[in-house]
């Protein structure tokens, strides 16, 4: 008996005419025009005043998924950038990025030159970062990184499916992965740049959210249009809808074209404007990035010293 409920269970689980209510979708009705009228607000009017910058720009730092995503990635290259991951402030030893992201292949010396800091190691999995290989492969892919130590994995949504239509098989995927990392974090990437409507990332985050992610990313960070605030919002409006309704906390990582400082602050503040408090913490809002961090701590040093040193004050990456 306990062994045809634990095979229900599954089934109920990963099946989406049960884990995934079309009714949601059909009752969906998005304002462009509003959507843009609130981001707009919330960089005009909820960004914090200068005097509280610093600490929330330190607050982002901690909230970083430090990336190094290029063909040309090196041993070399990955220890460059776990030094500068693990004090990315030359003058705060206290503040440290949630985790640096790498190629599979970089996996098991990222660990190892990690080893005993809290800071996490992500990979990109399924294929990262266009998707397009047979299910079976990026299963065996994610298991293979699991099992060399990722805490975290970053796959890829099969937009052609979501593009097409084809939800049934979006969902099982995802839950494929999912069930492929076990108890190691899935992040979803939505890729929403290619999604051409704010109804489809709305949807393509619905399903990612049903199928077990445990966090929603705008994107890889290999097509130009990917984090923009609207596409943000109405992430967050999702993820917000599917705690009210389930209980569940689903995490967001806006990932591509965040470079600036001031970017970080707009996001924070969007985050605790939709979703709350709660929310501003790695456990549930992460950035996606390589660069940023080298403006976050010209500004910091700027705070401190009413100057702006150039980009050779930074830790190199």
């Amino acid at each position: 008996m306990n062994e045809h409920l634990a095979s229900l269970e599954k089934t109920l689980k990963r099946n989406p005419i049960h884990a995934f209510d079309p009714h949601i979708l059909s009752q969906l009705h998005l304002d462009a025009t509003g959507i843009a009228g609130r981001t707009d607000k919330i960089a005009k009017t909820r960004t914090p005043k200068k005097e509280y910058q610093a600490a929330w720009l330190k607050a982002a730092v901690t909230m970083i998924d430090l990336t190094t995503l290029e063909g040309a990635d090196t041993p070399g290259r990955l220890q460059r950038i776990i030094r500068k991951a693990i004090r990315p402030i030359p003058n705060d030893a206290e503040v440290q990025v949630a985790a640096v992201c790498v190629y599979g292949n970089l996996v098991s010396q990222a660990k190892k030159l990690l080893d005993g800091s809290p800071i996490k190691v992500a990979a990109v999995s399924t294929s990262f970062p266009h998707g397009q290989t047979p299910l079976q492969l990026k299963v065996e892919e994610t298991k293979t990184l699991v099992n060399l130590g990722a805490d975290e994995i970053d796959m890829v949504v099969s937009r052609n499916a979501l593009l097409s239509g084809d939800y049934y098989r979006v969902y099982e995927e995802i839950a494929e992965i999912r069930e492929a990392c076990g108890e190691t974090h899935l992040k979803v990437i939505l890729e929403t740049g290619e999604l051409g409507s704010l109804s489809e990332v709305w949807i393509a985050s619905e399903i990612a959210m049903q199928a077990g992610a445990d966090f929603i990313k705008t994107s890889t960070g290999k097509i130009p249009s990917a984090a923009t605030p609207q596409v943000g919002l109405v992430m967050l409006h999702a993820i917000d809808s599917f705690h009210k309704r389930t209980g569940y906390q689903i995490g967001l990582k806006p990932a591509g074209g965040l470079r600036l400082a001031k970017q970080s602050l707009f996001w924070l503040a969007m985050v605790k404007e939709t979703v709350g408090d709660e929310w501003l913490t790695s456990q549930l809002f992460r950035i996606g990035a390589s660069s940023l961090l080298d403006d976050i701590v010209r500004q910091l040093h700027h705070f401190e010293t009413g100057q702006y040193e150039s980009y050779d004050y930074v830790p190199k990456g």
